[in-house]
């Protein structure tokens, strides 16, 4: 009985839907992300002024296409993220940004369902909307834009052969000038992780 049981459960596994991701196809993924700054994140005016971008979860949106079996290219948009800028813990401002991520991915196939991921590309975050508060009220605050690389892992599992829960960490780098008044004050390295999930979909 026991040889039975296990030749049935041999054969259902390779029964299962392999669910490699094949070249052509795209996936969709709609989800949100927490956008944590690193703890230090420099000072300004001469550093007289310590700095600390607070974090921000906003909604995202994810495009892929396989160039590739398993490999795909993906773009990660977002709605605007809103941070607080803060000095010695009192606020000094606020900012708007955007982070779209190009990234170059590779699947692997662990199992029918798991397929966890690794990626590299290039962001540009784009920043506005700056608001100086507290010392600083009334002066013209402005964050500069940037470019930086990014790195991705993460990993999805496939509760069907067209849809896919996933949970991933992206690292980027961003650091960008300070302008008050239209002067450079400093740089702020904001070199977030982003913790995001998602619901994934194959076409």
């Amino acid at each position: 009985m026991k040889r039975h049981l296990i030749t049935a459960a041999a054969l259902a596994l390779l029964a299962s839907p392999v669910l490699a991701q094949s070249q052509g196809e795209w996936t969709l993924g709609l989800g949100l992300a927490n956008v944590n700054p690193k703890s230090d994140n420099g000072t300004l005016a001469g550093g007289t002024v310590p700095v600390s971008i607070g974090d921000s979860t906003r909604p995202t949106v994810t495009a892929e296409y396989f160039i590739r079996d398993n490999l795909g290219i993906e773009l990660l948009a977002a709605l605007p993220f809103k941070h607080s800028i803060k000095s010695n813990g009192t606020e000094i401002g606020t900012v708007k940004q955007l982070p779209p991520v190009v990234s170059l991915q590779y699947h692997f196939d662990a199992t029918p369902q798991l397929k966890p991921f690794v990626g590299v590309g290039v962001n540009f975050t784009g920043f506005w909307d700056g608001n100086a508060k507290g010392p600083l009220d009334g002066a013209d605050l402005q964050v500069k834009n940037s470019w930086g690389l990014a790195a991705h892992i993460g990993t999805d599992y496939w509760i069907s052969d067209k849809a896919a829960i996933r949970a991933d960490l992206r690292w980027i780098d961003i650091d960008s000038d300070v302008m008050l008044n239209g002067t450079r004050i400093g740089k702020v390295e904001v070199d977030p992780v982003v913790v995001g999930v998602s619901y994934v979909m194959k076409f």
